[in-house]
């Protein structure tokens, strides 16, 4: 490429680049937005069936302790049970979800809250004193409105089914111990005093009422709300975090090859990038003729051949499980075996330059065929021993790999404009990916002098 041509393509990186990182940091931020929406969904959904569950498991409960007609009369709350959970299920996507599931936590509290209060009718058997309902350990039945507020992900869902339950349920308490016939502690002590005889007589009188329960209850309910609201809370955090690093994985993922964010991600406690030597295969590819064709193509058109061709390229080195190390203008470099051992590198390499080249000839018929200039592209294949790790800064590094077989696979994918063809492969790497195949799909093989080497190179090409 000329330095016009570089200058020119560099700009419209640049600027093009800059605008893509803003609308990259925003869509990142809708992203995970979304995800997050997502994980709240999934948590509503597994409230509703163990909602269901809970349903199900209390209503055996009752048929198999309440006699009938009674264990019908409780069925009938059971199933407007399901009903008070289904209704916001359904509604889940609703721009007003959020207000609508909030409305539906007071129904919840409001229907156990009845159930356990309001005595069923008489002719059901019903013919204890209203007071007594207060006696029994039925509470319990509300604090499971926590538990299923506990699944949703939502640290404000679980506060406000607390609140609701303790506001709720103290108005159940206080309509009863408001009730004329009801017994209480101050209405005896004001007839005189109470001897400790008196005051345990009085509280096995049925219409007796205390509030020491009910205390105990306030307190337990609040201590259960605060705990499960900061494990919730806690849990959301985790969430955010584990949405956040897949968000920020899949953005790593446009600007560094997959197969290095995978290798961070799990390096454990393990440096990732620490210098090492082992056998990579290069593959070096550049557009043929790209400093021609640019001379008449305005810059956005530029950049958009330039973008396509990556994005066709890379698709085809990560195919192969190959690394993209860089772009290098209208080319590439890519490497097999730099991150971990392959014993195919060079295999690899070499279905990825044959896979490439059938791919720019699929591409330029249909460039030709609406009248836009038809694309080739050279490439050199080499593999060897190299260093592969982290080269940079403090700030800002990059993994690559350095050695002359970095070198030699850059001077061959050169080279092919002198001698022609599209693929050239060093006899080492044909050697090395151990299939005489690979020599058939060859038309020929030549001694070649490398720019900057003394001793030439036995290679071979494909047209």
């Amino acid at each position: 490429m000329s330095d016009l041509a570089t200058r020119m393509v560099g700009f419209v990186s640049r600027t093009l680049e800059r605008l893509g990182s803003l609308r990259s940091r925003r869509n990142s931020r809708v992203r995970l937005r979304a995800s997050i929406r997502q994980a709240e969904l999934e948590g509503l959904q597994f409230a509703f069936y163990a909602r269901l569950t809970a349903i199900i498991i209390v209503s055996i409960w009752l048929v198999w302790l309440v006699p009938w007609p009674r264990d019908l009369y409780y069925g009938t709350y059971a199933f407007g049970f399901f009903l008070l959970g289904y209704i916001p299920y359904r509604l889940r996507h609703h721009r007003h979800g959020e207000t609508i599931k909030l409305g539906f936590i007071v129904l919840d509290v409001a229907l156990v809250t009845a159930a356990i209060l309001a005595p069923p009718p008489a002719s059901l058997g019903g013919e204890w004193p209203i007071q007594t309902r207060l006696r029994g350990q039925e509470f319990l039945y509300v604090l499971l409105l926590l538990g299923e507020a506990a699944l949703t992900y939502s640290p404000r869902r679980v506060l406000w089914t607390g609140v609701s339950i303790l506001v709720i349920w103290s108005i159940g308490v206080f309509t009863i111990y408001s009730l004329p016939d009801t017994l209480r502690i101050n209405d005896a002590a004001a007839e005189g005093t109470l001897t400790s005889a008196a005051v345990l007589d009085l509280s096995f009188k049925p219409a007796f009422v205390g509030l020491t329960a009910w205390y105990t209850q306030l307190v337990a309910t609040s201590l259960f709300t605060l705990l499960i609201t900061l494990a919730v809370w806690r849990s959301r955090r985790t969430l955010l975090n584990q949405v956040k690093a897949e968000v920020m994985r899949a953005d790593l993922a446009r600007y560094v090859s997959p197969d290095v964010v995978e290798a961070l991600t799990k390096r454990g406690e393990t440096a990732f990038g620490e210098p090492a030597t082992r056998t990579v295969a290069i593959v070096f590819a550049d557009i043929v003729g790209f400093t021609k064709l640019t001379e008449i193509l305005s810059p956005e058109r530029t950049f958009a051949l330039l973008r396509s061709f990556q994005e066709r390229s890379s698709a085809i080195v990560f195919k192969h499980g190959g690394t993209l190390d860089k772009y290098l203008g209208d080319g590439f470099m890519a490497t097999f075996g730099s991150l971990g051992l392959q014993s195919d590198a060079p295999a690899r390499a070499l279905a990825c330059a044959f896979e490439l080249q059938q791919e720019i000839e699929r591409w330029s018929r249909k460039r030709s065929g609406r009248g836009a200039n038809p694309l080739r592209v050279s490439v050199g294949v080499h593999c060897g021993p190299v260093t592969v790790g982290n080269l940079g800064g403090r700030e800002r590094v990059e993994f690559t790999v350095v050695g002359d077989v970095v070198n030699v696979a850059s001077r061959l994918e050169e080279v092919t404009r002198e001698i022609g063809g599209s693929i050239i492969a060093s006899e080492d790497c044909i050697r090395a990916a151990g299939d005489p195949e690979w020599l058939t799909r060859f038309q020929f093989s030549r001694q070649v002098q490398l720019r900057g080497r003394q001793q030439g190179l036995l290679v071979h090409i494909a047209s």
